[in-house]
């Protein structure tokens, strides 16, 4: 793994303050908060793969830990994983549910 391999999957993401999550059934509800208000236009649902990725953000987590967790609770391969892991994060960050850390926050 080069440089750059090494250094995506030790970024590190939380969970945005802004998004007020619920468990209801099997999905996790999301929904981004902003002055007080949440916007009803933009709610999110996770599966259960989703929510426990989604349970991970809630302290600073990196791409590795992520991949890792799931490689230990499912029948997945660490190249798979670590795949999913990123497009995942990256809708994520897209939508402003997480956010990066920056490396002195950690």
């Amino acid at each position: 793994m080069d440089r750059a391999d090494v250094a995506a999957t030790e970024r590190r993401f939380v969970a945005h303050t802004g998004v007020v999550s619920r468990r209801i059934a099997n999905e996790t509800i999301l929904v981004p908060v902003a002055s007080n208000v949440g916007d009803l236009d933009a709610i999110y649902t996770l599966t259960d793969v989703g929510s426990e990725v989604w349970a991970l953000l809630r302290a600073p987590v990196s791409v590795q830990q992520i991949a890792d967790v799931l490689c230990a609770e499912y029948d997945v391969r660490p190249d798979v994983a670590m795949k999913d892991v990123h497009e995942f994060l990256d809708k994520l960050v897209a939508t402003k549910l997480v956010e990066p850390v920056a490396s002195r926050e950690v």
